[in-house]
């Protein structure tokens, strides 16, 4: 298959706000099996255009901007790369499982809705997936990105949602919705309500927390809880710049037919550098504005 094949399987949608874009969602992607295909958004950019999401760096070809993974579920590997063994350590295995689009809801210039199917390596069903995106402007220096989702187990019994962090891998409870920053040659400080730094926000349990990038074409993402759903928080500083939302910090959990996670985390793109008190003051603000019921996708 040339490149250019390749490239027409790709297929995208754009979030755009007052006729700008300020996203693509890739969401039929064209990849190895090794990164768990599934749909993501990148590039992801703020009001003034600069792109706030990497995909496929070198360092982890598997962080696909902003997308929702989980690193093990019924024994799928649905966040690419290797596996965790406890005891063995990160393993190459053929478990790598990929998320398919079904069938839109919704898709117009600021909102898109689907269905999505996610699929073992053996080809059956894992989980149904029900999402929501959506773009809306705040002021004339920033927007938020609206994601939720919901899962329904669609195996016949007790389906476990893992992590490496719940098989014994300190601090390693990654798997949920999951955002590679895209840092350059920016400094990168990591904000929460607790205080700032990653040894103080890994695995805090605050309704926020935020990257506010200083340099070059500075930025500001503030990662919001608005379901208060208190999943711990997966942030990144120093090797690369990332934050997520964690479903299994240190523990699995089952779930039964037909039931599964849902949530929703609202993120706001701004430009400009954030300081504490700023930063603090818009995460109060759009959680206040979004407070209705979450309703599920």
């Amino acid at each position: 298959m040339t490149m250019d094949e390749q490239v027409t399987l790709v297929q995208t949608h754009p979030l755009s706000l007052g006729g700008a874009t300020v996203a693509e969602y890739v969401w039929r992607p064209h990849l190895p099996s090794l990164l768990s295909p599934r749909p993501y958004l990148h590039p992801v950019r703020t009001l003034a255009g600069t792109e706030v999401t990497e995909a496929m760096p070198v360092d982890h070809l598997h962080h696909l901007g902003a997308s929702v993974a989980v690193p093990d579920v019924g024994g799928v590997n649905f966040w690419g790369g290797r596996t965790y063994v406890r005891g063995k350590g990160s393993v190459p295995l053929p478990n790598h499982g990929v998320q398919r689009h079904h069938r839109w809801e919704a898709r117009t210039d600021a909102v898109l809705a689907h269905e999505l199917r996610w699929v073992g390596p053996d080809g059956a069903t894992v989980l149904r997936e029900r999402r929501r995106i959506a773009a809306r402007p705040l002021d004339d220096r920033a927007w938020a990105l609206d994601f939720r989702y919901a899962m329904h187990s669609a195996a016949a019994g007790p389906l476990e949602f893992s992590s490496p962090g719940a098989k014994g891998r300190i601090g390693a409870g990654y798997g949920g919705f999951f955002w590679r920053a895209n840092r350059g040659l920016r400094s990168v400080r990591l904000l929460g309500p607790g205080g700032e730094g990653a040894a103080r926000l890994h695995g805090s349990r605050g309704r926020w927390v935020a990257l506010s990038a200083s340099g070059p074409d500075p930025w500001t993402l503030v990662f919001i809880d608005v379901a208060a759903q208190g999943d711990p928080w997966f942030v990144r500083g120093d090797d690369y710049v990332g934050v997520g939302a964690s479903l299994a910090w240190a523990e699995a959990f089952s779930v039964a037919p037909g039931e599964g996670p849902r949530r929703r985390i609202i993120t706001v793109v701004a430009d400009g550098a954030l300081g504490p008190r700023e930063t603090a003051d818009l995460a109060a603000s759009v959680s206040a504005a979004s407070a209705e019921p979450d309703r599920g996708s």
